[in-house]
C-alpha cells in the first residue's frame, strides 16, 4: 500500500514539473522542421528575473502587430489619461486649431468620439485650421501597395476624421456613403457576381459593382488625405465655413483633451487597430514636440526608455504593417516587463487580447480561468504571439513566441503555438 502512495505522488510531481528544456529545443526543431519557418521563443519569469526557457530568442524577427506593444508602452510613457484632442488659440472672433493626430474624431470603432466636434460646433467664432505640424508621409515606410485598399492601411494625418475611410452602404438600389462628401465620387457599374468597391489608386474616385444578388451590406475603403479634404469634410459635417492656414501654434496653446488613453488601447491592444497605433504614435511624437512625426517619438524611446533592451529594435511604425521592423524575442519580453512594472495588473489584462475571451485571440486558447494576456501580429508567412501567461500554478510568467517565413496557413502555425503554450500552463 505504502509503495502505491509513493507511486502516485511521484506521478503527481511528474505531472506538475516544467517541460524539460531539451524535451522543449526538440519540439521546436521539429516544429521548424514540418513548418519550413524560422522560430524564436523565450519564457521569463518576472517575479524571479529569470529566464526559464528560450530558444533563438535572439535573433530578428518581422513582428507584424506585436510593434503595437511599443507603440503601447510609448503612449503609457508620453500620454496622460486623456488624449489630446486639438490645440488652439483664440485670437478676437478667431479660433485657430491644429489636430494631434488623435484618431477619434467621428470614427465608428471608438465609444465616444464626441468632444472634439462639440467644442468646434458650439464656438461662435470663425474657423482656422492651421497646416503647419505634420512632417511624415500618409503612408508609411515598408507598407505593402496590395493593403491600400483596406480599411487596416488607412492613411495618417494631423486630423483624421472618420478613421480616415469611406463606409458604402447599399440598400435595394440606392447607394449611400459615409462621409456623404464622397458620394458624387462613387460610380455604379454593371452587375458583377459578387458586389465589389474600387478606389482609384491616385484619388477618391470609386466603381461600385453591385453583386447579381441584392443585399445591404457595406463596403470600406480608405481616403486619400490631405489638409484641403480634411477642412472641407470638417466643414461638411459641422456646416461651417473653415479656412486653412500655414502656421505652427505657439507653446502657449491651449489642449482640448478628447477620450481616455484606454479606450484607445483597448482598441488598439485587443483588435489590433493599426489606425489607431499609427495616430498614437504621431500624437506622442506632437506632445514631446511641435511636429506629427513619428521618428521624433521612436527616437525618444530608444534613447530614454529602450536603451536597456538586449538587441535594439530596429522600428519604423506604429502599427507593425511595415516590412522592416525587426524584433527579437528577448526584448520583447524585457519590453512586456517594463509594462507590468508601469502598469497594475488590475488595468493592464482588461486592455489585452485575453485567450477565450476578447480580440484577436477570443476562438482560441479556451480555458477557465483564462491563462493568456497577449497581444498578436500576424502578415503574410509571419505570425507573432507574446504577452502574460497565467499558469495552473498561478504563476504570471512573461513569454514571447515569433514564426516567420512559414509556407504553412497561419491557422496551423497558430494551433502549434496553442499546443506548446498550453502545456506549458499545465507544467509551470
Amino acid at each position: 500500500m505504502r509503495s502505491y502512495f509513493v507511486l502516485l505522488i511521484g506521478l503527481l510531481v511528474i505531472g506538475c514539473s516544467p517541460v524539460s528544456k531539451h524535451a522543449l529545443t526538440k519540439r521546436f526543431i521539429s516544429l521548424e522542421t514540418r513548418l519550413h519557418d524560422h522560430t524564436g521563443f523565450i519564457l521569463y519569469d518576472p517575479s524571479e528575473k529569470k529566464e526559464l526557457y528560450e530558444y533563438q530568442s535572439d535573433k530578428y524577427f518581422t513582428p507584424a502587430s506585436n510593434t503595437k506593444i511599443f507603440t503601447f508602452y510609448t503612449s503609457l510613457v508620453v500620454l496622460g489619461d486623456s488624449i489630446p484632442g486639438l490645440r488652439y488659440v483664440e485670437s478676437g472672433d478667431s479660433l485657430i486649431f491644429s489636430g494631434t493626430g488623435d484618431p477619434s474624431l467621428l470614427y465608428e470603432n471608438i465609444y465616444d468620439p464626441g468632444k472634439t466636434f462639440s467644442f468646434l460646433s458650439r464656438t461662435n467664432k470663425r474657423l482656422y485650421l492651421a497646416d503647419g505640424n505634420f512632417y511624415t508621409e500618409a503612408l508609411g515606410p515598408g507598407w505593402a501597395w496590395d493593403d491600400l485598399p483596406f480599411t487596416y492601411s488607412s492613411e495618417r494625418s494631423p486630423l483624421p476624421i472618420y478613421g480616415n475611410y469611406i463606409t458604402l452602404r447599399q440598400s435595394a438600389n440606392k447607394i449611400n456613403t459615409t462621409p456623404a462628401y464622397f458620394s458624387f465620387d462613387v460610380t455604379v457599374r454593371d452587375s458583377a457576381e459578387k458586389a465589389l468597391l474600387q478606389r482609384d489608386i491616385g484619388s477618391n474616385k470609386m466603381d461600385f459593382y453591385p453583386g447579381k444578388i441584392a443585399s445591404s451590406g457595406q463596403w470600406k475603403t480608405p481616403f486619400k488625405t490631405n489638409i484641403a479634404l480634411t477642412a472641407k469634410l470638417l466643414s461638411d459635417t459641422l456646416k461651417k465655413e473653415i479656412t486653412i492656414i500655414n502656421r505652427v501654434l505657439p507653446k502657449s496653446a491651449k489642449t482640448l483633451f478628447t477620450i481616455p488613453s484606454d479606450s484607445l488601447y483597448k482598441e488598439m491592444m485587443q483588435e489590433s487597430d493599426n489606425f489607431i497605433a499609427e495616430q498614437l504614435l504621431l500624437t506622442s511624437a506632437g506632445v514631446l514636440s511641435d511636429s506629427l512625426k513619428p521618428e521624433i517619438a521612436i527616437s525618444f524611446m530608444k534613447k530614454n526608455y529602450l536603451a536597456d533592451l538586449p538587441d535594439e529594435p530596429i522600428w519604423v511604425d506604429g502599427s507593425g504593417l511595415s516590412r522592416y521592423n525587426l524584433f527579437t524575442p528577448r526584448s520583447i519580453v524585457k519590453l512586456w516587463e517594463k509594462i507590468y512594472v508601469r502598469v497594475p495588473r488590475e488595468r493592464l489584462f482588461p486592455l489585452l487580447a485575453i485567450g477565450g475571451k476578447t480580440g484577436t485571440v477570443k476562438r482560441a486558447y479556451k480555458n477557465e480561468p483564462p491563462y493568456l494576456y497577449c497581444k498578436t501580429g500576424t502578415l503574410s508567412n509571419n505570425h507573432c504571439l507574446s504577452g502574460y501567461l497565467v499558469t495552473k500554478r498561478g504563476r504570471t510568467l512573461i513569454f514571447s513566441f515569433m514564426s516567420n517565413n512559414h509556407p504553412a496557413p497561419s491557422g496551423t502555425v497558430r494551433a502549434e503555438m496553442e499546443k506548446i503554450l498550453k502545456d506549458l500552463y499545465l507544467h509551470y
